[in-house]
Parts: structure tokens; sequence; C-alpha cells
């Protein structure tokens, strides 16, 4: 979908991990970002919808933010609202499968290349996590490297760690 074509709405709120932002689009939940910064936020929504209109609405979404919330500060519940995943064919694919690493588990880059029903390499599976724009909902923060060690996460190693830590508990 051109993205020139759509408005989201979005709110920010706080949770254990800092501030996120949730964005929202008539399909299902759009983007929900991680940082430290409200500006930040902001300055990231805005450069991965290029000309989408935004509207803040943050008493619209109050359900929204409060179900996100929760979901981020717990993801072992499970995630039940629907997302509407704007990638190429390839990053949808990578996404997809994310979902089905249960929570309190991790896989590697190559198993989830492995795993795809189109071919792909783990540092291709590695770019798709980096372009996640639905933080934990995406469950990109349980993959690891091959020999199990944290790499990089788009919101910030430590919280990454913070989420494995939590889910293996």
């Amino acid at each position: 979908m051109d993205v020139t074509e759509q408005t989201l709405a979005y709110a920010i709120g706080e949770c254990a991990l800092g501030l996120f932002l949730v964005a929202e689009s008539d399909r299902g939940i759009a983007a929900i970002f991680l940082g430290d910064r409200r500006e930040r936020l902001l300055d990231e929504l805005a450069a991965e919808f290029g000309d989408a209109m935004f509207a803040e609405s943050p008493d619209a979404m109050a359900g929204t933010m409060a179900d996100v919330a929760a979901f981020l500060d717990a993801p072992e519940r499970g995630w039940d609202r629907p997302l509407d995943l704007q990638g190429s064919a390839l990053e949808r694919a990578v996404w997809m499968a994310l979902q089905t690493v249960p929570a309190g588990r991790t896989t590697s880059y190559g198993a989830i290349a492995k795993a795809l029903p189109v071919p792909a390499t783990a540092q291709e599976v590695g770019a798709a996590c980096g372009a996640n724009r639905i933080a934990v909902a995406i469950p990109c923060h349980r993959v690891v490297k091959a020999d199990g060690s944290i790499s990089g996460y788009r919101w910030g190693v430590w919280r990454k760690r913070k989420l494995l830590a939590r889910e293996a508990a």
C-alpha cells in the first residue's frame, strides 16, 4: 500500500520499557515504537510512514493504549489485536514467522530463514527484524545469533535483554 494514502491515529504512553507510541490504521496496529523521548518517537513515525497523515488521538485510543501497555509489560499473555503489516513480501514472511516463536523461547536468524516459504539468508532475516515497526507484537527480540548471543535491537539491546529475561522467568 502507498503510505501517502493513509491516515494513522496515534498516541504515546509509558510502560516498564519506557515510552511507547502506537499508530493505528483502519486495518490495525501499524506501529509500536519504544523509546525514551516523545520527540524521537514522533520523528520515527514521520520517517517510517512517509507522507501519511497523522492524528494524535489519545482519547479515542485509550483502550488500545491500555491493551498495548499491558501487553508490553507481560508479552507472554499473547497478542490478539489485528496488525497492519506494511513491508515487502519477505519482511511480512519474516514477521509472520516471528509470531510463531513462543514467549520464553528464542530462535536464530538462520533458523527463521530456513523456515520461510521463500528463500532468504540470515542477514535478510536480520534486516527484516531491523525494519519491524511493531515492537514486541512482532517479537524480533526473540531472535538471537546462531551462538545464542544477543545482537542488536532496534529499540535498544537493554530492552531486548529485559524482554527476554522477563519472558524466561
